[in-house]
């Protein structure tokens, strides 16, 4: 589980997709080589959070990249980011655990504090 905090929600967003590449790898030692920008929506803030991490989990399982950057637009429905990474590279990249999926076990979006929380099922 992991708790990401920040100024808003949408840094507190970032943070969160921060906090699950670094439970894959060091994410300090991802380069900013590719750029990719995407959009998620949904009705309620927790679902949005919820597809925002797991489009992150697609983008590493189908193209095999990681990322270190996050730059997040948030409004009440849609999410945008724009997020830079590069090619997963085992002899750069040392794996530490693989995220098979987001849940929504305990999945909290809190907008006073701000804050977000998640539990990554590993």
């Amino acid at each position: 589980m992991i708790e990401a905090t920040g100024r808003d929600l949408a840094e507190c967003f970032s943070n969160a997709a921060y906090a699950l590449f670094d439970q894959m790898l060091d994410a300090s030692t991802v380069e900013d080589r590719e750029q990719v920008t995407f959009e998620v929506e949904s009705d309620d803030l927790e679902s949005l959070f919820y597809n925002f991490l797991s489009e992150f989990l697609y983008l590493h399982d189908a193209r095999r990249l990681v990322f270190g950057r996050f730059d997040v637009t948030l409004t009440k429905d849609k999410v945008s980011c724009v997020a830079g990474g590069e090619r997963f590279d085992p002899t750069r990249h040392e794996g530490r655990r693989e995220v098979k999926a987001i849940t929504y076990h305990m999945l909290e979006v809190d907008t006073t504090i701000p804050k977000v929380r998640v539990i990554f099922d590993i």
